[in-house]
């Protein structure tokens, strides 16, 4: 099984080049090659592909380490952006021919991904394809986790820790545009500069700094702590939260799952909470799409602007992970498969 490519044939069938996992590893490898294009069902959508987002997610998926491990051999690759080119039956969201986005669990290293109608958005003219295919996974699991886990007022103060990253910068961005006074956080001068032209109004090095101290300095404490990285600069931020303060737990960029001192959260009426947006499409769509909504009015505003940091051809899948397994990678990168 490769996603879902090579099923069993229900029509014409054709090639298409895509980015293969075939064993896990650390560095993570891929192998780009012809495979037969995936089979369109009831409910489905057919995307040409122009471009594909890549997330920290995937670069976990082809080692092996995310909570989710698809069965060898597959096609990564959870957000795409290109031109619907078939529609299945029961399909009345989009029609063919119009610019989308869509967000599939895998299969998106490929020229065509198939995906299930309601995974599936329009997006405005003013939206390239890059910009679709850097939209999604980022800005909705930030929007997500301040709106709706960490319930962020405008009055309040946000810490982003990994301010830099993909979904750290999104983080910056809509804190901003909720109206709250934001800390960008990240590894050296130069990602720094990246958070501030986001609208950070405060920058800390963590390397060069102590995260706690220069908090404190800054502005007595945070509301909320926005975090994908975990390890020490988790701990560090939990010990300079407000009253009544939140940390949202988004990911473990760093590589340690760090373990949380109860005390502290008794101590000042804290709370950790988890933000993983992918089952909200299960669980609690109305959630996911309104969100995306709000998002698509603020690009639209000019409020958020993706940052891609560097694009790549499919054939170049391999190193396009390998900026973000090595952590060289400010904002998004995208892999292209048309001119």
């Amino acid at each position: 099984m490769i996603g879902d490519f090579g099923q069993p044939p229900k029509q014409e069938r054709y090639d298409v080049r895509a980015a293969l996992c075939k064993e896990y590893g650390t560095p993570p490898k891929l192998t780009v090659d012809d495979l037969q294009a995936p089979v369109l069902g009831n409910g489905e959508v057919r995307i040409e592909v122009h471009a594909c987002g890549i997330n920290f997610a995937d670069v976990l998926i082809v080692q092996g380490k995310y909570q989710a491990k698809p069965r060898l051999p597959f096609v990564p690759g959870g957000e795409v952006a290109g031109v619907v080119s078939e529609v299945g039956s029961d399909v009345s969201n989009v029609e063919t021919g119009q610019r989308v986005l869509g967000m599939s669990s895998q299969g998106g290293f490929a020229e065509e991904v198939v995906i299930d109608c309601r995974r599936v958005l329009a997006i405005p003219d003013s939206m390239d394809f890059k910009t679709g295919a850097s939209f999604a996974v980022t800005y909705g699991t930030s929007h997500l986790a301040l709106e709706h886990r960490a319930c962020l007022k405008s009055s309040e103060t946000l810490l982003v820790l990994g301010a830099s990253g993909g979904v750290g910068l999104t983080a910056v961005e809509i804190g901003k545009a909720m109206g709250a006074t934001v800390i960008g956080a990240a590894s050296t001068d130069e990602k720094l500069g990246i958070v501030k032209s986001r609208g950070a109004d405060f920058l800390i090095n963590y390397v060069k700094e102590d995260l706690r101290d220069r908090v404190k300095e800054i502005t007595g404490g945070v509301d909320v702590v926005y975090d994908p990285v975990g390890g020490e600069p988790f701990l560090q931020a939990l010990r300079c939260m407000n009253w009544e303060g939140r940390i949202i737990v988004i990911g473990f960029a760093g590589g340690t799952i760090q373990k949380i001192p109860a005390n502290y959260l008794l101590l000042k009426n804290c709370a950790a909470v988890g933000a993983y947006w992918g089952p909200y499409m299960e669980k609690n769509p109305d959630v996911l799409l309104c969100s995306l909504g709000t998002l698509m009015d603020w690009f639209e505003a000019g409020k958020i602007v993706p940052h891609i940091s560097a694009t790549y051809p499919l054939e170049d899948a391999g190193k396009a992970l390998a900026t973000l397994y090595e952590r060289r990678a400010t904002g998004k990168v995208v892999l292209t498969t048309r001119d």
